[in-house]
């Protein structure tokens, strides 16, 4: 961890009145920082509260492939293969090193969180272009290319 990020953080938190500074000897050069009761009351709720993903509708992967149904030109197909073979080679990589064990139970959560993304984004690639093949005219209302044109 970045050690800039950290005092960043820190700053933050202590300028909202969640954490205070303790006042240290001056032959100590570190900072020690305390929770206040707000600080507290803010973990408690923190958890306490549902936190559910949800994918942000304008990374990259969802944009390219909504610009690529509706543009002509463009091969959906090959744009969809080429990002499953990327996802199935990242899901191969992570199931190796979850396979080679030794972890702590924060860290195997952490890397079965990835796990069970990297296999949702290639199911999510398999809809894409089963959808796409259903597609009655395989290309959208062309808004794409209209926009191109002009």
């Amino acid at each position: 961890m970045n050690i800039g990020q950290v005092y960043t953080t820190l700053g933050r938190l202590q300028r909202d009145g969640l954490v205070a500074q303790v006042d240290t000897t001056e032959e100590r050069r570190e900072k020690e920082y305390v929770i206040t009761a707000a600080g507290r009351d803010e973990v408690d709720s923190w958890w306490t509260s549902a936190a559910l993903a949800d994918p942000d509708p304008r990374d990259e992967l969802t944009i390219k492939l909504a610009l690529a149904v509706e543009t002509s030109g463009i091969e959906v197909r090959d744009v969809v293969q080429r990002h499953r073979a990327e996802g199935v080679q990242r899901l191969q990589e992570l199931t190796k090193i979850k396979r080679a064990g030794a972890r702590d139970v924060a860290a195997e959560l952490i890397l079965e969180r990835r796990i069970f993304d990297a296999e949702a984004q290639i199911r999510w690639l398999d809809h894409v272009e089963d959808r796409y093949l259903r597609s009655p005219s395989r290309f959208g209302t062309g808004t794409a290319d209209t926009a191109r044109q002009r």
